[in-house]
């Protein structure tokens, strides 16, 4: 660490772009119309949250802490970046073990960029007949986003830059953070 507003990880050089206060505002948010959406549905049926590792991890436990209806959480891990870029091939690492056949599915994402992970993973979840799937996300990059699907709950948008913190990172570090960083030489 250089001071509290850049890092170094790896071979780059990180500046703040996002504080703390402002990511968790953003959740808060986002917990509100979550509340609002489903509380009455989770009172027939609870709903599931699905938060996909690594990214997300942070992501799901600060919007757990905001929810106020019974729910279920599970975790699925995709990978498909390496380095600053996505590999353009999602791996499916761990797999859904639940039963969500008439269930409202919530996938929670740390970043939806390109959309491709995500595809894939809805693909994937259509086969076991769930009620209902959104996808709710800590960060929207909508001028890199290429699919089809709504986002419906989108926490911040951001631009095209690569950022790590709260739970993202760069080859592995940099996800425990409480603030995201952005490459320093990025404007």
């Amino acid at each position: 660490m250089a001071d509290n507003n850049t890092m170094k990880i790896h071979d780059r050089e990180f500046r703040v772009m996002i504080p703390a206060a402002e990511i968790e505002a953003a959740i808060d948010r986002l917990a509100a119309r979550l509340n609002a959406d489903y509380a009455a549905r989770a009172a027939v049926q609870p709903p599931l949250f699905l938060g996909v590792l690594n990214g997300a991890f942070m992501f799901v436990a600060e919007l757990m802490r905001h929810i106020e209806f019974h729910c279920e959480i599970s975790f699925v891990k995709l990978a498909s970046y390496s380095g600053t870029g996505s590999t353009g091939k999602v791996s499916e690492l761990i797999g859904l073990k639940n039963n969500i056949e008439g269930r409202d599915v919530i996938i929670l994402e740390d970043i939806v960029d390109t959309g491709e992970s995500m595809e894939h993973l809805l693909r994937s979840l259509a086969g076991h007949r769930p009620a209902s799937v959104e996808i709710a996300t800590l960060f929207f990059k909508p001028g890199a986003f290429t699919r089809d699907f709504p986002v419906k709950y989108r926490a911040l948008e951001i631009g095209n830059e690569f950022i790590v913190g709260f739970g993202l990172d760069y080859n592995e570090l940099g996800r425990n953070f409480k603030d995201i960083y952005v490459v320093a030489d990025d404007k």
